[in-house]
């Protein structure tokens, strides 16, 4: 048995799923806990869920809970993540046998999601927006463990681009440094998030979920071990305009600086603010988002 095995709790849902050989997608509580207000976060989160079982695969949104690496939860503990909000712990990799040896709950980051996804099995997993390098990194040495994440383990990440709120061509050359395969589904540039384009040019770009699962089978046969991203442009009705989105950003950047937020809570405070700069706006279109990477996330999950 793998000793992993006994810290890891699977929904009954999930474990149908593993018996029949079902394909299933991961999904991160991070973005219930601290991407998005109540009630709003945990509607986006059953709504995802059913997303993934209408386009053909099972739903498998992952926490830790009490010190168990959870794979798949209930509504009541969807609903337990949303009520708490960012009194739950952000977990990524550095943090998850702290929380395992402490019996402590913790909403997992895209780097703790692919952990848990890569112990469970599961090659697929849709994300809102990665995280990447932060502005002004060359100072700080802000860098997100998403991008360390991809480069060592091998499952692929379906997201929106890199959040708007990072610096994108930093972000873009750390994973070419990386070994990162970065996929344009049909698109030839790198989407920002709220935006469909950020004119950065990408290598790749594949057009159907066909394509793509066929990329992940080969990944899968050469055991290369890292990580894919694929690069899923929002909804065109839901985009929005690069300027007025750009200068929300600045000013929730401005603000942040000039109350020392940094490390952890810093996403969270940027993604906080633009949604107020924005009148609710932005937080419209991180929904938008999220359901469009759930559903192509599990057309490719039933083509492996």
């Amino acid at each position: 048995m793998n000793p992993s095995n006994l810290h890891m709790l699977f929904s009954p849902e999930v474990t149908q799923a593993k018996a029949a050989h079902k394909p299933i997608v991961a999904l991160e509580s991070t973005i219930i806990s601290h991407g998005m207000p109540y009630p709003q976060n945990v509607d986006m989160a059953r709504t995802c869920e059913n997303i993934i079982r209408e386009n053909g695969a099972v739903p498998a949104t992952c926490a830790i809970l009490s010190g168990k690496l959870c794979i798949g939860l209930d509504n009541e503990q969807l609903e337990y993540f949303g009520k708490a909000g960012p009194s739950v712990a952000k977990a990524s990799r550095r943090d998850i046998a702290r929380l395992v040896a402490t019996k402590a709950d913790g909403a997992t980051t895209v780097a703790a999601t692919m952990i848990l996804a890569k112990l469970a099995g599961i090659r697929v997993f849709a994300t809102g927006g990665i995280g990447g390098v932060h502005r002004e990194a060359e100072t700080t040495m802000d860098i997100s463990a998403d991008l360390e994440e991809l480069a060592r383990t091998d499952v692929t990440v379906v997201c929106a681009g890199a959040k708007s709120i990072l610096d994108l061509q930093r972000t873009m050359e750390y994973l070419e440094t990386k070994g990162v395969p970065v996929i344009g589904y049909g698109t030839d540039e790198l989407p920002a998030f709220y935006t469909r384009t950020s004119g950065i040019k990408l290598d790749c770009r594949m057009d159907t979920p066909a394509e793509i699962a066929a990329a992940i089978r080969a990944d899968m046969a050469l055991e290369l071990g890292n990580g894919m991203l694929v690069m899923n442009p929002i909804p065109e009705d839901m985009s929005m305009d690069a300027g007025y989105i750009s200068q929300a950003i600045d000013l929730a950047v401005q603000e942040a600086k000039q109350n020392g937020i940094h490390g952890k809570a810093l996403t969270p405070f940027l993604l906080g603010r633009i949604v107020g700069v924005t009148g609710g706006k932005s937080l419209e279109s991180n929904i938008a988002l999220a359901y469009n990477n759930a559903k192509l996330a599990a057309q490719i999950a039933a083509l492996i």
